[in-house]
């Protein structure tokens, strides 16, 4: 989870523009976005039995003015309980927490749709949280990742006709509302880790590739903080120093709780 966090922080100052070729992962322009808030509302929900719609709402009241979507704002606005059967990778960039603490594939499919639910009842949007859950349980299972892509490949997307190259030029030429789609993003994230060597390439080579940077980053360092066996101790610190205090107690004790003996 802190590497989904840690991926959002780096990429949000690069959504929708031009992204160098050298950069540096953090400056005083990083902030967390409506990525991390989300998806450490989610953390709270499962570890505390909250009612998925009302912690979102509740979330968004804390933290307004986080980069969230016209649609998610208008619902949390009126505190709907009802999907607005969206398709867009909010329900993929908030899903890893799912991942962490289900106990087989089966149980990770199943509350992968169910966190996507309350916004994102459309079929794109549940394939989308799925697929990314479903990559950071078989990571964390000590899958290979020719095994994370064959099975990718086998219940969600077709990975094979997809390159780095071929998906920077993609995003330059969709629209914006088609780059923060499941149908785009997700697949993009995925290949990120597939070609990372380590956490921090992985987060580079998402945001190299442009277009939504802070939510594709999100869900690569999502896969790769699982794969790789964490995220670097430096990385960590500075995810830790961005976070407010109540978004950081949430996340120390789901780590706790769900992933490592001791808090991180």
């Amino acid at each position: 989870m802190i590497g989904g966090i840690a991926g959002d922080i780096i990429g949000s100052r690069f959504e929708f523009k031009k992204v160098p070729e050298e950069f540096s992962l953090f400056t005083k322009k990083s902030r967390f976005t409506d990525d991390s808030v989300l998806m450490i509302a989610l953390a709270d929900s499962l570890m505390n039995k909250k009612k998925g719609p009302r912690t979102l709402h509740d979330y968004y009241e804390r933290y307004p003015n986080r980069g969230y979507g016209s649609s998610f704002i208008k619902w949390a606005k009126e505190k709907s309980m009802d999907s607005y059967n969206s398709f867009g990778n909010g329900s993929a960039m908030r899903v890893h927490p799912v991942g962490w603490i289900s106990k087989s594939l089966d149980e990770t499919l199943r509350k992968a749709a169910i966190s996507a639910g309350p916004t994102h009842s459309h079929q794109e949007g549940i394939e989308g949280a799925k697929a990314i859950a479903s990559c950071i349980f078989l990571a964390r299972d000590g899958a290979s990742k020719d095994q994370i892509k064959e099975y990718i490949q086998d219940k969600f997307y077709s990975l094979e006709v997809l390159s780095i190259e071929n998906i920077k030029g993609v995003f330059s030429a969709i629209k914006r509302s088609q780059a923060c789609s499941c149908a785009y993003s997700v697949p993009a994230a995925i290949m990120a880790f597939l070609e990372s060597k380590d956490f921090e390439s992985s987060i580079r080579i998402a945001i190299s590739m442009g277009g939504d940077t802070d939510t594709v980053a999100c869900m690569a360092g999502g896969i790769a903080e699982a794969f790789y066996g964490g995220v670097p101790e430096k990385i960590k610190e500075k995810v830790f120093k961005i976070l407010d205090p109540r978004l950081n107690k949430i996340v120390r004790k789901f780590y706790k709780k769900y992933i490592e003996t001791s808090e991180p």
